[in-house]
């Protein structure tokens, strides 16, 4: 319990996180025998949007060009917390959750295909996933809590591109396409920076084709209050000699690491991580989260399958 100041009168509320780690605000029953609740609850409640449920991905596409404050809902674990605490500002709200065959997860001849909106719960318990990238299935199981897990989708944490998310590790260490309503884009070219990616405003991602590696894994140092990556390393052995390592988590994107992929799923002693974004915050310093980094590399190296 904590007291919070509003309109000239103390207001008693309770705080908690909710399962994105963002703040929540929920007046006690004393507080509803106070004036100003009112104020309270607009302060607390989203702004007005129109809501449309799409029934392709072809509706849902024309609905973004409409607007450029339009956004898509699938699972909705970082657009729902930003919505409620008026953390962002939408015209229409567009749920794409119920458009067929868009969470399939299939093989395509020997590419993996996993649609948008797949949960991460499903990605971690499907057989033909763990049976074509241990890494990727570890990674998705490892993603949040259970909560997040039953609602989270892979498209949006994809396209949100947190510099924390694990998600865009395992697609560019897999060096996954990205097939949208428009086009393919390898995950070399998707990837922009922090929150940034190579979506058009009107283009919605439709599903992932991943190659089968030869050997993958990934590790990771949860946050104990969000789940989300610390700093997170997933390696891959592409091919006879090809080795891909991503890093996320750690800096302001997620990224390749060269030294390591030229370290060939060894781990040399004098093997350090270097890059001009690591963060520095609250969490942790720059330099703990590179030392991080390296020790995480070391882990996903033993446990390459």
């Amino acid at each position: 319990m904590t007291r919070h100041g509003c309109c000239g009168h103390r207001l008693w509320v309770n705080l908690r996180f909710d399962h994105a780690g963002f703040l929540s605000a929920f007046p006690s029953p004393a507080t509803s025998q106070r004036k100003g609740l009112g104020d309270f609850f607009e302060r607390v409640s989203m702004y007005p949007f129109h809501y449309q449920k799409a029934n392709s991905v072809a509706q849902a596409s024309a609905a973004l060009a409409r607007s450029g404050e339009s956004r898509l809902l699938s699972g909705g674990m970082t657009l729902i917390p930003s919505l409620k605490h008026r953390l962002i500002q939408v015209d229409e709200l567009i749920d794409i959750s119920g458009i067929p065959g868009l969470s399939d997860i299939r093989m395509q001849g020997d590419q993996l295909w996993i649609g948008a909106g797949a949960t991460h719960q499903q990605v971690a318990q499907h057989a033909q996933v763990r049976a074509f990238s241990t890494g990727l299935a570890d990674l998705a199981g490892l993603i949040g809590d259970p909560q997040v897990r039953a609602r989270g989708t892979l498209g949006g944490s994809v396209a949100n591109n947190d510099p924390a998310a694990d998600y865009p590790a395992a697609v560019l260490g897999l060096a996954a396409s990205i097939v949208t309503s428009h086009r393919e884009i390898a995950a070399d070219d998707f990837f922009k920076g922090m929150f940034a990616t190579a979506l058009a405003p009107d283009e919605v991602i439709e599903g992932l084709r991943f190659a089968h590696p030869l050997k993958s894994a990934y590790a990771k140092f949860r946050h104990p209050a969000t789940g989300y990556a610390m700093a997170g390393v997933f390696v891959a052995q592409t091919d006879a000699g090809a080795w891909r390592v991503a890093v996320t988590g750690a800096t302001d994107g997620v990224s390749r690491w060269p030294e390591a992929e030229a370290a060939a799923g060894q781990s040399p002693a004098d093997l350090r991580f270097v890059h001009d974004g690591v963060l520095d915050d609250i969490h942790a310093p720059a330099a703990y989260r590179t030392h991080l980094v390296s020790l995480l590399y070391a882990q996903a190296v033993t446990r390459l399958s």
